[in-house]
């Protein structure tokens, strides 16, 4: 795994064998966020929330970007035990990583985030209602944008929020505002 770009540019942390979670790839990743910098104003110093963390890939480029606050939420403990790792290596306290359940957490939450990715596994049944449940607890800042990375069998495009979608091999992305 690698940072894209921003403060921590070329700084690899390699990923246990024994990890169930598929990274985002480093060519899905770098799309990703070149179409983020036509949504995001990264001087701003906005605030995330990366669902579904896994390995922390979005994490890690979501701060070396310059985020000033990224949540993010892993229910395996070894995964979280990774990120925290990279995150102690770094000595970046901007980040706080919640072990717990991605559904328990939404509705829960009472903060506002100007970034929200979602990395569910691509064979969880709640995927079409992702974005419904995050939008309406209203977690997106006005002006935010949530990405609901996705396979091939989604099409958000009748969501009334849907704003985009793009695809880079079987990795897909919807966006929502």
């Amino acid at each position: 795994m690698r940072v894209i770009t921003g403060k921590y540019k070329g700084r690899h942390f390699d990923v246990p064998r024994t990890f169930k979670a598929r990274p985002t790839t480093d060519f899905a990743k770098e799309n990703l966020f070149n179409v983020l910098n036509g949504y995001i104003d990264w001087s701003d110093s906005p605030k995330a929330l990366d669902l579904f963390a896994g390995t922390g890939s979005i994490t890690l480029e979501l701060l070396s970007r310059g985020c000033t606050r990224v949540v993010s939420i892993e229910k395996d403990p070894l995964h979280c035990r990774f990120i925290q790792g990279f995150l102690d290596k770094l000595q970046e306290t901007n980040a706080t990583v919640v072990r717990g359940d991605v559904f328990k957490y939404i509705s829960t939450c009472r903060d506002r985030f100007d970034i929200i990715f979602a990395d569910p596994p691509y064979i969880l049944k709640e995927i079409p209602q992702l974005p419904d449940m995050i939008l309406a607890r209203q977690m997106l800042a006005p002006e935010g944008l949530l990405v609901v990375e996705h396979g091939k069998d989604h099409d958000f495009a009748n969501h009334p929020r849907f704003i985009g979608h793009r695809a880079y091999g079987s990795v897909n992305f919807s966006f929502f505002r």
